[in-house]
């Protein structure tokens, strides 16, 4: 049985210095209320209870001239007593939150393994590599504006025992309009944002069917930013980022399957999970979100793996482990996701 998980860890970067030591101190978190002490705990339980055999770690620590994203999540496995002791990272990415994949080297052997061509300025509108530029009409006045990643996905191919795959751990831009409070320039910028977050997931699908052209096992997980229904602009495009990444217009064997995604489009009974808890100031109270998805290509649905949202208070085995539930509280404002996937 293997175990992935995605978790996005809420400002991961802020608990390490340059020199990548851990600062488990009483000094406020970047999360609101919480100290940096209690934050890597939490962190630690987290991992722990996780017990998974890689885990893609979205908002992982900032690599750059002073520091180093694979050292610091090198340096908490050594620190949290972790059997993920080994990591792995891609593009460096324009912000302070890389993508990266820590996991169990006795498990699993890993490289980073990134796909398309790389173009110069101009760039392209097919299939180019994630680092790269891809030429897109956004607002569909006739002209492709070039777009970026400011997080390039992580691409991996992974082998575990005679079992090959490959994965794709993803941070898509966010399309929210924060801080802006006239109703004429929120809705303009929130459908620029809808538009590059639409524009990056079909990138991402581009590179989906070269995955699933070759015949291969595909694993795409993490943050999407996005989620069936969260929004009015939805209505704007027909298609929700996630259905794109998906595939909801390809054929049965073409299309990508995460059964939450499954349970929100299909809207039953209302029916939505939830895999984020954000503080909505003006309501005083807490909203849940489906963002983040760990999406497996038809032949590895065959298998019948299992998924799980660890959510602290809709999973009854969580919510009745108080201190662990209290822990992924703590940890982040997002909470893991996890397959397991039989492989024998």
């Amino acid at each position: 049985m293997l175990r992935l998980a995605t978790y996005n860890v809420e400002w991961f970067n802020a608990l390490f210095d340059d020199d990548v030591k851990l600062l488990a101190d009483d000094a406020p978190s970047a999360r609101y209320g919480v100290t940096r002490r209690d934050q890597l705990l939490a962190l630690r339980q987290v991992f722990r209870a996780l017990d998974a055999d890689g885990v893609m770690v979205i908002e992982a620590p900032d690599t750059g001239p002073k520091r180093s994203a694979t050292a610091a999540l090198q340096r908490f496995a050594a620190w949290a007593g972790l059997r993920q002791t080994a990591c792995v990272t891609g593009f460096v990415s324009e912000t302070e939150q890389e993508i990266a994949f820590l996991y169990d080297p006795d498990r699993l052997t890993v490289r980073h393994d990134p796909l398309g061509q790389k173009i110069g300025h101009q760039g392209m509108t097919d299939r180019p590599r994630f680092d790269s530029i891809l030429r897109y009409d956004l607002d569909q006045d006739g002209v492709a504006e070039p777009i970026r990643f400011s997080k390039p996905p992580l691409e991996l191919a992974v082998t575990v025992g005679p079992h090959h795959l490959r994965l794709i751990g993803v941070h898509a831009k966010s399309k929210s309009a924060h801080g802006v409070s006239n109703p004429d320039s929120f809705r303009r910028l929130s459908i620029a944002n809808r538009r590059k977050q639409l524009a990056e997931c079909l990138w991402l699908r581009q590179r989906v069917d070269m995955h699933l052209e070759e015949g291969e096992s595909l694993i795409v997980l993490g943050d999407l930013n996005d989620g069936p229904g969260l929004d009015d602009y939805e209505k704007l495009f027909g298609h929700s980022g996630v259905e794109v990444v998906l595939g909801a217009d390809a054929p049965p064997e073409r299309r990508l399957y995460d059964p939450h995604a499954a349970m929100a489009l299909s809207n039953k009974l209302g029916l939505s999970p939830t895999t984020a808890r954000f503080w909505l100031g003006p309501e005083k109270r807490y909203f849940g979100a489906l963002l983040d998805f760990i999406m497996v290509s038809h032949d590895l649905l065959s298998r019948a793996p299992k998924w799980r949202i660890w959510h602290p208070t809709d999973d009854p085995a969580i919510l009745a482990d108080h201190p662990l539930a209290q822990a992924i509280l703590t940890a982040s404002d997002h909470f893991p996701v996890t397959i397991d996937l039989p492989l024998d």
